[in-house]
């Protein structure tokens, strides 16, 4: 496999309840992924974490990976910790989005580090 090939298996392996939709090509084409629904995108929440770990290998935002590295001996998994950090993200987006600039990546660092 290339090297986004085997980053993208990993994360699929960790998320085995998104097995049976990924084996159904035309169910996970057909649905419609709505926050109505009550439940995450699962191709969203996998993309997310193919942005943590680029953020992580790339040091992007610049700190990004030292804080991390302080971060995980305090939670159960890298998985766990990558979640928290998602939810960073995805509020730092959000509020790019809603207002229509880039989005902070000093906010983003800053939210991340009072994770606990």
């Amino acid at each position: 496999m290339e090297p986004l090939e085997q980053i993208v298996a990993g994360i699929v392996m960790q998320h085995p309840e998104y097995h049976s939709l990924l084996k159904d090509e035309d169910r996970a084409l057909e649905e419609d992924y709505t926050p109505e629904r009550g439940e995450p995108n699962p191709f969203l929440h996998m993309s997310m974490h193919i942005v943590m770990h680029e953020q992580l290998t790339t040091d992007r935002p610049a700190g990004v990976a030292d804080v991390y590295r302080s971060l995980l001996p305090k939670f159960a998994s890298a998985h766990e910790l990558e979640h928290r950090m998602m939810d960073c993200l995805a509020e730092v987006l959000w509020e790019s989005e809603r207002n229509r600039t880039v989005p902070d990546e000093a906010t983003y660092l800053e939210c991340v580090k009072k994770i606990t």
